[in-house]
C-alpha cells in the first residue's frame, strides 16, 4: 500500500492482487509489469515472483490503517477481474471496501465483461456503494466495447481512463459516464499521443458536461511532456472526491 501516490487523479494505492498478464495492445508496455519484472528472483522482495499473479490477503485490513479518507486506486499493480481470480477473493476485496467506507475506492479494469458480470451478480438488488467508484481502460477505438460494459453495471460513479491513448476515438457516447482521464504513454518504447486526440475528447467531455482529467503527454518518463493542454491543466474530479464517503471513522 503506498500513500502520496505519484498517479495525479488519486491519493494511495492499494494492492490486494499484484501481477497480470497482457490482453490488448494497451498492454504491450505496462509500467506495472516493468517495475515488477525488475525484482524477479530477488528472495524476499514483494516482486520476487515477478509479474506473476499473486493473492495478498494478509493486505486486505489495509484500508483500514489508514483514518483519514482518501481516495485509493485499487489494483494498480494488476486487474482485480483477472480472470484467474476466484470471486470468492473478489468478494472480500469488496467487503473490505464496503466496511472501511470513509475512502473513496476507485477501481479500473480491460476486463470489463468480467466485471459487468460480478457487480450485477454481488449488487443484483441494489447500486455499488458510492464511494466505490468503478471504470474501464480504453486505449483506443477498437476498445469501445468495455465502456459499453461499464455502462450496464449498477455503478453511480463510472469512469473512464483513456490511458495510454493510442489512437483516435472520434464521437465518444458519454452517457452514463461520470468522468473522464486522458494521458499518453510512459516508458522507454512510449508509442505518441496525437494533440487532436486528446481535443477531440476534451470537447466531446465539455459538450455532455462531463468532467475531464488530462494526466499527461507521456515520453521518456511520466512528466516528461508535461500536463498541459493548449497551456491548461485539466484536473475536474467527478465531484469533491470524498463528499459522499461514509467518513464512518472508529473512534
Amino acid at each position: 500500500m503506498a500513500n502520496n501516490s505519484a498517479i495525479e487523479w488519486t491519493d494511495a494505492t492499494w494492492n490486494p492482487v499484484t501481477g497480470c498478464n497482457k490482453i490488448s495492445r494497451g498492454c504491450d508496455n505496462c509500467y506495472a509489469e516493468r517495475f515488477a519484472e525488475r525484482w524477479r528472483g530477488v528472495s524476499g522482495h514483494p516482486y520476487e515472483q515477478g509479474f506473476n499473479l499473486r493473492l495478498w490477503p494478509s493486505r486486505l485490513i489495509q484500508p483500514s490503517r489508514w483514518l483519514k479518507p482518501r481516495m485509493i486506486f485499487v489494483n494498480s499493480m494488476s486487474d482485480l477481474f483477472h480472470k484467474r481470480i476466484d470471486p470468492k477473493y473478489i468478494d472480500l476485496v469488496f467487503s473490505t471496501m464496503e466496511t472501511v467506507n470513509w475512502h473513496v475506492y476507485q477501481i479500473l479494469t480491460k476486463r470489463s465483461s468480467l466485471m459487468k458480470a460480478y457487480l450485477q451478480t454481488r449488487y443484483a438488488d441494489r447500486l455499488v456503494p458510492d464511494h466505490i467508484w468503478c471504470g474501464v481502460s480504453v486505449e483506443d477505438h477498437s476498445a469501445i466495447s468495455r465502456i459499453n460494459h461499464l455502462r450496464s453495471t449498477p455503478v453511480s460513479v463510472r469512469f473512464l481512463s483513456l490511458e495510454p491513448l493510442l489512437g483516435p476515438i472520434k464521437n465518444i457516447d458519454l452517457e452514463g459516464i461520470s468522468w473522464v482521464i486522458v494521458g499518453g504513454e510512459s516508458g522507454p518504447n512510449a508509442r505518441p499521443m496525437r494533440p487532436e486526440w486528446v481535443r477531440d475528447i476534451r470537447d466531446c467531455c465539455a459538450k455532455a458536461g462531463v468532467p475531464f482529467f488530462f494526466k499527461q503527454w507521456g515520453g521518456r518518463t511520466p512528466k516528461a511532456g508535461g500536463r498541459e493542454l493548449e497551456g491548461v491543466e485539466h484536473n475536474a474530479m467527478p465531484r469533491e472526491p470524498l463528499e459522499n464517503a461514509q467518513n464512518s471513522i472508529p473512534a
